[in-house]
C-alpha cells in the first residue's frame, strides 16, 4: 500500500502552518511534505515532527526571486555560487529533520536563452549536489511542470526529467514524477510509470484538470495505487493538491489508506 504524505503547504489549509502537523497526524498521515522549510529553524520543525509522530519526506530547494520571474536557480549560468549555497543549506535541513529526499529546482528559461547552456548548467549543479548528499544517502529529486503551469520551466516533461538524470548518471539522482504535471503532458500514466519506476524515487498526486483530490477527474487514482504496489514501489506519495473546500472534508478517498 502506498505511504502518503500530507503536503502541508496545499493542504490544511484552515490553518497557521506550523499548526498543520497537529492537523495532518489527527487526520491520519504518517508522512509530510511540504515547498519549503526555510521560514522556520529547523529545531521548530523538528519539535513539531516528533510531537505528532510523523516524517518528513520531502521538501525543495529555495525558489529564488519568485518576483522576478524565478522558479529555482540551479540551472541559471553563472549562477553557481548561488545554487550551491541553496542546496547546501537544504542539505543542513534535510539532516536536521531527518528527510530522505530533497528536489532541488531547476529555473525558468527566458525565450530568448540558449536552452542547451541552461540544461548543462543544472546538470553540473546536480553532480555537485550528488557528491555532497551522497554520503548521508539523501536522494536527489528533479521534477518536471508543466507549462500550463510553470511555462518555460526547464523540465517540461518526464522525459526532460529522465534525460537530465541519464546525464547527470548519478546513484543517487532520480526522478519525482507528479502524476498531474505527467497526465497533463505525457499522459498514458501505468505505461510512462513502467518506463520510469527504476528511476523514480518519489511521486505526487492531484486530480487533472482541477488540481483537487484524487478521486475526481480524469485519472483512475486507484488503478494507479495498485500499480504502484504491483511495480514494488517503495517510496512516499505526495498528496500536493488544492482541496476543493476545507481539507477534511475531502479525505473520504484517504480512509482506506489510513
Amino acid at each position: 500500500m502506498p505511504k502518503f504524505a500530507a503536503n502541508l503547504t496545499m493542504m490544511f489549509t484552515e490553518v497557521p502552518f506550523l499548526d498543520r502537523f497537529e492537523a495532518a497526524a489527527k487526520a491520519g498521515f504518517k508522512y509530510v511534505e511540504y515547498l519549503w522549510p526555510y521560514e522556520y529553524s529547523a529545531d521548530v520543525l523538528k519539535a513539531k515532527l516528533d510531537q505528532y509522530g510523523l516524517q518528513q519526506v520531502l521538501f525543495n530547494t529555495p525558489a529564488g526571486n519568485v518576483d522576478i520571474g524565478e522558479w529555482g536557480v540551479s540551472a541559471i549560468p553563472n549562477r553557481e555560487q548561488d545554487s550551491h549555497k541553496d542546496i547546501d543549506l537544504a542539505l543542513e535541513y534535510a539532516l536536521a529533520l531527518n528527510c530522505p529526499n530533497v528536489h532541488i529546482m531547476a529555473a525558468v528559461v527566458p525565450e530568448d536563452a540558449d536552452r542547451e547552456l541552461y540544461k548543462q548548467t543544472f546538470v553540473n549543479n546536480i553532480r555537485y549536489a550528488s557528491e555532497k548528499f551522497k554520503p548521508y544517502g539523501i536522494k536527489i529529486l528533479l521534477e518536471a511542470l508543466s507549462p500550463q503551469v510553470k511555462p518555460n520551466y526547464l523540465l517540461k516533461s518526464q522525459l526532460d526529467s529522465l534525460e537530465i538524470v541519464e546525464l547527470v548518471d548519478r546513484e543517487n539522482v532520480f526522478i519525482q514524477l507528479d502524476y498531474f504535471h505527467a497526465q497533463n503532458v505525457e499522459g498514458n500514466l501505468s505505461r510512462l510509470t513502467d518506463r520510469l519506476k527504476d528511476k523514480v524515487a518519489h511521486i505526487q498526486i492531484a486530480s487533472v484538470p482541477d488540481r483537487h483530490e484524487p478521486n475526481e477527474g480524469e485519472i483512475n487514482y486507484e488503478y494507479l495505487f495498485n500499480k504502484l504496489d504491483e511495480i514494488g514501489y517503495q517510496g512516499f506519495v505526495g498528496c500536493e493538491y488544492k482541496p476543493r473546500s476545507e481539507t477534511i472534508a475531502g479525505l473520504d478517498w484517504f480512509k482506506p489508506y489510513k
